[in-house]
């Protein structure tokens, strides 16, 4: 295994994605919609650490396998884009405007997934992707907490905000240990905090009971 570190921790994470999506989907929410893109957001999650971990773990030379996992995970990145821009128009916009926004981020997806294919497969596209959607649920999600307290929702925010933190750290370079816990699985770690309080939030926007 060429990062044990990364890639483990990249299968951690999916791991985890695996039981917040099934956490969201056996639940009983009156939201169908908002229910299934919550819980296609966490596969879509979990689909680009297992490719990502893999990666890292065992193709992390250029080369066939290397290039599709890779575009793979990309490619999951821009699905989560997606269902971040249509969770956000579903919580904070009114229909006809969230019917737009949808569309929009589907043609974004185009585009990107065009990108990704015949220009650039480096990690940053997806950032410049994923930035803007992570910002407009953050809004959203602050304009339903300020309708409804609800803790759960404020732990969901929080959840938003560490994924910055833990993009800053990955860029940055930042590594708990150089050899056995990189900057890259130092990301991991923030983004799997992160993700559980995200899930918070999620069970937050149709009022359901936290799976315990």
């Amino acid at each position: 295994m060429t990062e044990p570190d990364v890639a483990l921790t990249d299968y951690a994470l999916t791991l985890e994605c695996a039981v917040l999506a099934l956490w969201v989907f056996r639940a009983q929410w009156t939201d169908e919609p908002l229910q299934r893109s919550w819980g296609a957001l966490f596969v879509a999650i979990g689909v680009s650490a297992v490719a990502g971990g893999t990666v890292h773990g065992f193709f992390l030379a250029p080369g066939t396998v290397h290039d599709v996992l890779w575009t793979l995970t990309l490619l999951a990145l821009g699905v989560v884009s997606l269902l971040m821009w249509w969770i956000g128009a579903r919580l904070g916009l009114a229909p006809v405007v969230g019917q737009w926004v949808r569309l929009a981020a589907l043609a974004q997806l185009v585009v990107y997934a065009a990108v990704v294919l015949f220009i650039s497969s480096e990690f940053e596209v997806a950032i410049v992707a994923y930035a803007p959607a992570t910002l407009f649920l953050l809004a959203t999600m602050i304009l339903a907490y300020r309708r409804v307290p609800d803790r759960r929702l404020a732990w969901g925010i929080t959840g938003l905000l560490l994924t910055f933190v833990a993009a800053g750290v990955q860029q940055s370079g930042f590594a708990l240990h150089p050899v056995y816990f990189n900057h890259n699985a130092f990301y991991h770690l923030i983004q799997g905090v992160a993700l559980y309080l995200l899930y918070l939030g999620a069970v937050a926007t149709a009022g359901q009971p936290a799976a315990s």
